[in-house]
């Protein structure tokens, strides 16, 4: 089977890059699955009902989310089992870590967990995806790892290797360079990357994050507009063993006409 997983969607540009080349993209890899973070597709940042459905209604089987998921206090929208939220958020907190989708031919689990380098205080996720491991009944298994620390990352990729059939990490907004398939068997990125605004920093206006950086004072971000670039990886999974036998990544964009 197929899959494609695409970074953070940064608001509206991000989300009209998603809706107007992610169903070409299905068509040409012939993928089965699409997977996305959505948790800064909402204007101004978080997930809402609203954006969620754009990303749906482009083809997202599931959207994983990270530390922005409960920032528009859309708490509802959890109790729809394809929108995640890290697992290793307190007992109690709105929605799920974990998907499990019935494919007919066979089924696919979804993990979302989040790093606590520079991140939240959550629960530590070496320990929560250990327990969920125990529970999930289908070896085809990728792990979004929303985390800060390329060291955190590579961490935890080499702790699920062998274990999972994919760990790819968001949430920095910048796509890294080293693909590849641990333990030959567990595909494996840094970070997927983004999809948004080409002309800016991490998705928002540049002159505002150039602000931020060099006075440290509050400023108002607003998501850069087109031109667009649409970050991703491809994955190659062997459905009977959960074993990922390719990985490619995706990096397209408008001002070069690459889609």
């Amino acid at each position: 089977m197929r899959l494609l997983m695409f970074g953070d969607v940064v608001g509206e540009a991000g989300s009209r890059c998603f809706r107007q080349h992610v169903p070409k993209l299905k068509r040409d890899y012939g993928a089965d699955l699409i997977v996305v973070n959505g948790e800064n597709s909402a204007p101004g940042n978080g997930i809402t009902e609203q954006s969620a459905q754009q990303l749906f209604s482009a083809g997202a089987d599931v959207i994983t989310t990270g530390n922005h998921c409960f920032r528009r206090r859309c708490d509802h929208i959890f109790a729809d089992a394809r929108i995640l939220r890290p697992a290793n958020y307190p007992e109690g907190a709105p929605g799920s870590g974990l998907c499990v989708l019935d494919c007919g031919r066979f089924s696919f689990a979804v993990i979302n967990l989040m790093g606590t380098a520079f991140m939240d205080a959550l629960d530590n996720p070496f320990t929560v995806i250990d327990g969920l491991l125990e529970t999930v009944q289908t070896p085809n298994i990728l792990v979004d790892f929303h985390a800060e620390a390329t060291a955190e990352k590579r961490a935890m990729g080499w702790y699920l290797a062998g274990r999972v059939s994919a760990v790819i990490g968001t949430h920095t907004h910048v796509q890294t360079a080293d693909e590849e398939i641990l333990d030959g068997k567990t595909g494996y990125l840094t970070d997927a990357g983004m999809c948004g605004g080409e002309r800016s920093v991490l998705g928002v206006q540049i002159r505002q994050a150039i602000e931020k950086q060099r006075f440290h004072r509050p400023v108002q971000f607003t998501e850069a507009e087109s031109p667009v670039m649409l970050n991703g990886v491809c994955l190659e999974i062997d459905s009977k063993s959960g074993i990922c036998t390719k990985i490619e990544r995706i990096f397209m964009r408008e001002s070069t006409n690459s889609f």
